[in-house]
């Protein structure tokens, strides 16, 4: 068991003020005088699928929309992005990358740059990564941003990591220390952690021992986000053989994402397979426990969304985790790969329901720290900076 009681607070690293006004960039007004200039942002995003990053492009393209900025986002045709902008009022286009270099498509994007007339242009993925950095080869403007969200030291740094890119935002602390490793310098890199919408005040929590028939006293572990090796969903079953008696008579396993499978067993707890679940927030309020055994997390959102509704997490103290659960506080961190010490813990929030309404409290004063209106104020902070304040570096 491992963790540091100690908060970290959002922003700690190397933070821009999470308010930009006059008094920060004096000299940035509208020819009329009133307030800070309005920016207009190219967003790229190549993701198919409706996983965590494409949602933060979401969530911020409507954040910065309302507080009167214009944003475009180019993402692939039929993907869950492009429809879910469309559908949130936002203009949204399709670009189709097929690679990293897609040549078409980079001349696609640089059309789009100048029609749009981009004061920034933020790449959201690596492949968004490479297609922006061809697309705007011989043009000083506009800034170049590039989000990073995994912990895995990145490649090619000389190559996609150059002066081009005016500013790398990471996700957390641990993927900025990824990059830096990586040999990325660590003052041209600014930790956002990414955030999530508060739950809306009339939430009715999803009731999954009515609808399943499970008895009254079970406690619901459930397994959130795609079900992939890298999210540890293959240790599952070993951590619930390790489970102790009783505490495996009572679990009950729900597992949110990738494919339907209905009732299943796992590790010979009685679990349902409910795959991708659209209406997701009332599908999480309804657990008692978050159980998150991911081997490499950049941050986890999913993490953040439970505690915000007040479900405690089990998780690997891995990437970006440890900031944002703390350890006994908002919820329980366990040794990467440690299966035995993450069943121990497991066996106590099911047999103590004490300890679960305690950390449950805890849990949603933390998530309140990572909010979707703070990640859009601190990039727009970002924005601000490179146009305004110093050009590309």
């Amino acid at each position: 068991m491992v963790g540091d009681r100690r908060a970290v607070a959002p922003g700690r690293d190397e933070r821009l003020s999470r308010t930009v006004g006059s008094r920060d960039l004096p000299g940035v007004r509208k020819p009329t005088g009133r307030g800070l200039k309005r920016l207009r942002v190219l967003h790229i995003d190549s993701g198919r699928d409706w996983r965590g990053g494409q949602r933060q492009v979401l969530l911020l393209a409507t954040g910065l929309a309302q507080r009167e900025h214009k944003s475009l986002i180019l993402a692939p045709k039929d993907s869950p992005l492009l429809s879910r902008a469309k559908a949130a009022g936002l203009d949204a286009e399709p670009v189709n990358a097929q690679g990293d270099w897609d040549l078409l498509a980079a001349v696609d994007v640089r059309r789009r740059v100048r029609e749009f007339r981009a004061d920034i242009a933020h790449a959201h993925d690596a492949r968004s990564h490479a297609v922006a950095l061809v697309a705007l080869m011989g043009l000083k403007q506009p800034p170049l941003v590039v989000t990073r969200r995994v912990q895995f030291i990145p490649k090619a740094v000389r190559l996609k990591y150059g002066n081009r890119v005016a500013r790398f935002i990471a996700v957390s602390t641990a993927v900025k220390k990824a990059m830096a490793e990586g040999g990325v310098d660590p003052q041209r890199i600014t930790v956002v952690h990414s955030g999530v919408d508060e739950p809306p005040a009339t939430l009715v929590p999803r009731n999954w021992r009515e609808e399943l028939g499970w008895p009254d006293n079970s406690v619901i572990c459930g397994v959130v986000g795609a079900m992939t090796g890298e999210k540890g969903v293959a240790d599952l079953a070993a951590i619930s053989e390790q489970l102790e008696p009783e505490a495996r008579a009572r679990a009950r396993l729900v597992l949110l994402g990738g494919e339907r499978h209905g009732p299943i067993k796992i590790g010979g707890v009685t679990a349902f397979s409910a795959g991708f679940v659209e209406d997701i927030v009332p599908a999480i309020a309804g657990l008692d426990v978050l159980w998150h055994p991911s081997r490499a997390e950049g941050l986890g959102t999913s993490v953040i969304d439970a505690m915000g509704l007040g479900v405690p997490p089990i998780a690997f103290a891995v990437g970006g985790i440890a900031e944002v659960v703390e350890h006994d506080v908002s919820g329980l961190l366990v040794q990467p790969r440690d299966l035995p010490a993450f069943a121990r813990a497991a066996d106590k929030l099911i047999d103590d329901e004490a300890a679960r309404m305690r950390l449950a409290e805890a849990a949603r004063a933390r998530a309140r720290m990572f909010t979707a209106e703070t990640m859009t104020r601190e990039t727009e902070a970002v924005y601000y900076q490179l146009v305004f304040g110093g050009g590309n570096r």
